[in-house]
């Protein structure tokens, strides 16, 4: 049987997710990829293509499957739409629920109002059929129920992923701000990096991108070493499951490191070091205690430098900044800038921040420009292509607009 499902993801990385999960498709006879939508993808397979999906996407943040759809004009619509569900074909009477709901531009006044109707359906449902009702656990729920409302439908899910595949089930330590593992893995395809390519990470903070990478360059599934929701659903076979997982074949590895990382503070690289290990990373991933301005090439090969700059405001804009800290920000990306354009000739630069003046503080010019968003702050993906003599700004006019970016 196929059933529907969205796929969900940090905004800008929808294109990005659809590539992956054409590739993940490969893997199947019945999954089939679908139409784009903002914050996410859909697509159709059996159920076990779910568990597919959960296994190996890096860049989805949660997998949902649909239940129900209909229209609606008030929260009784909805209500009735919620109890008339087999739920007990999902999930037992036992297990613990949560309730979400998302709107997007829906008449109704109050989705707190609707989401205790969509929970007691539920509840209600189950008391009708079997005398019991299952309990909410707002925090670590057995089962989680999401609603989305458009101006005129409702479409019920079931996550299938639990928590947020985000969690991969390694990272103990992060520094602040740190990066989410989907993102820094959507990143990294935004990026053209593959297997094999060097990658150079020279604000590495608590390693997220080179763990992703060398998770990546080894084989290892982002959801290998966790567990998912679907695993409480009825039915669930514990033993096809098992057999999914076994299939999984590593990649050989390389025989000289290709994966580099590097960041001014040494509290960050003993903490990227005790991810590395956590994740069970089987590559030799070298890490130096050095500032970003300092940096050399850590080999002969030209590759990709991408990095999260955690100078002045990870995540936030310019504006919120004192004066002090701009000051700060100006110097350190100038020399920042001078240490790409003198050291890493035919290397391409990827720098992923909130602060739009980051070329101007380079004096570079970027090749290309991605939006993206951490969380509810868009930010952007810089590309510059260290070419001599191409992507310098004109000192005289930093901003002119006759100046173009570097060729692809």
């Amino acid at each position: 049987m196929s059933y529907s499902y969205f796929c969900t993801c940090p905004r800008g990385l929808e294109a990005p997710l659809a590539e992956e999960l054409a590739e993940i498709a490969e893997k199947s006879t019945s999954l089939n990829i679908h139409a784009q939508a903002q914050g996410g993808v859909h697509c159709s397979g059996t159920l076990e293509d779910g568990w597919l999906i959960n296994l190996h996407s890096r860049i989805a943040s949660r997998v949902l499957l649909r239940i129900a759809q209909g229209a609606y004009r008030n929260e009784d619509d909805i209500y009735n739409l919620a109890l008339a569900q087999q739920w007990e074909n999902w999930f037992d009477v036992d297990c613990t629920i949560r309730i979400d709901v998302t709107a997007v531009k829906s008449p109704l006044k109050s989705i707190s109002f609707t989401t205790l109707k969509i929970k007691d359906a539920v509840v209600d449902h189950f008391r009708n059929r079997f005398g019991k009702r299952p309990s909410i656990d707002t925090k670590t729920p057995d089962v989680h129920i999401v609603a989305f409302l458009n101006p005129s439908h409702v479409t019920l899910y079931l996550d299938t992923s639990g928590e947020s595949l985000f969690k991969r089930g390694w990272r103990t330590k992060k520094g602040d701000a740190p990066l989410r593992e989907n993102l820094a893995a959507g990143l990294l395809r935004a990026a053209g990096w593959k297997p094999g390519m060097v990658l150079f990470d020279p604000m590495c903070g608590s390693g997220t991108i080179l763990a992703e990478a060398a998770q990546i360059l080894a084989g290892i599934p982002p959801g290998i070493n966790r567990r998912f929701a679907f695993e409480k659903f009825t039915g669930f076979d514990a033993k096809k499951w098992e057999t999914m997982k076994q299939a999984v074949k590593p990649r050989p590895l390389p025989a000289e490191p290709t994966l580099f990382g590097s960041d001014i503070s040494g509290d960050m690289i003993a903490m990227a070091r005790h991810n590395m290990a956590t994740a069970n990373v089987p590559v030799d991933i070298p890490l130096k205690q050095i500032e970003a301005q300092e940096v050399q090439p850590p080999s002969d090969t030209p590759g990709i430098i991408l990095t999260n700059p955690p100078y002045g405001e990870r995540i936030g804009v310019r504006g919120d900044r004192t004066k002090e800290a701009d000051d700060m920000a100006t110097l350190f990306y100038s020399a920042l800038g001078s240490t790409l354009k003198q050291r890493f000739p035919g290397w391409k630069v990827f720098l992923f921040t909130a602060d739009l003046d980051v070329p101007k503080m380079l004096r570079l010019k970027e090749s290309r420009k991605t939006p993206f968003f951490n969380g509810a702050i868009e930010c952007r993906l810089f590309r510059f292509d260290m070419i001599s003599g191409s992507n310098r700004r004109k000192s005289s006019q930093p901003d002119s607009p006759q100046e173009t970016a570097s060729p692809e």
